[in-house]
């Protein structure tokens, strides 16, 4: 965690030395108390340092998140699967700052694995809601009124049947790293209530909730988390 720590304040550290530690006491405490794995709290943090537009401190815990475990398809995934829930204007500096963090801890950059061929997009997608959200959603795709049908089928398609098919993390993996997305970056509450009863289906339940909150508290801050954290309990109590 020390290594981690110097990694993300790096010079200046030197300047606000008693901040730095102070945080990084803080960020230990928070790890500790999630009850996380080092590779499922990196993934984590990474994916709410993308929901909150951390891209400089996205960039400097990719070595950190490397040396827990986590794989650089792995990191590559988080990246790619944000774009539908950020889009790609807020994502595309996260894919300039994974390569250049790859290269310098790998060597090299990785290319990417291929995606699902273009026609299976929509039966993929539609098999991966199916899973995470229940038999209701078995027509989604084509529901819904006749002038914005085609964004639930984008949805299906695009959002499902482009990211969440590919095979470096599972679907509940995934889940919760949307679920980190929307609650980073603030706004998304009915979303964000809707993947915590996704994440409660798929097995992550309450306190492994509460446990990525508190493992990104630190990175996002407390009114995001407290927001979360409702939104949590409301999932559960439905």
């Amino acid at each position: 965690m020390t290594q981690e720590m110097n990694a993300l304040f790096g010079v200046a550290a030197e300047t606000n030395t008693e901040f730095a530690e102070r945080f990084s006491q803080f960020a230990v405490q928070a790890a500790e108390e999630s009850r996380l794995d080092a590779p499922t709290r990196a993934l984590a943090v990474l994916a709410c340092l993308l929901g909150c537009q951390g891209v400089e401190a996205f960039e400097r815990m990719i070595a950190p998140a490397r040396q827990a475990g986590v794989t650089a398809a792995q990191i590559r995934e988080v990246v790619y699967q944000a774009t539908a829930y950020l889009g790609i204007g807020r994502v595309l500096p996260f894919v300039e700052a994974a390569d250049r963090a790859l290269a310098r801890f790998d060597g090299t950059v990785p290319q990417a694995e291929p995606f699902v061929p273009w026609e299976e997009r929509q039966p993929r997608g539609t098999q991966a809601q199916v899973e995470i959200f229940g038999d209701g959603m078995q027509d989604f795709w084509r529901s819904g009124p006749e002038d914005s049908r085609h964004i639930n089928r984008w949805l299906a398609e695009n959002c499902f049947g482009d990211y969440y098919t590919r095979p470096a993390l599972d679907l509940r993996c995934r889940e919760m790293l949307t679920f980190c997305y929307l609650a980073a970056q603030g706004g998304c509450e009915p979303q964000l209530i809707s993947h915590a009863a996704a994440n409660l289906r798929m097995g992550n339940d309450v306190p492994f909730l509460i446990g990525v909150i508190s493992a990104c508290l630190p990175y996002i801050g407390y009114p995001r988390c407290l927001n979360a954290l409702q939104c949590v309990r409301k999932a559960a109590e439905q």
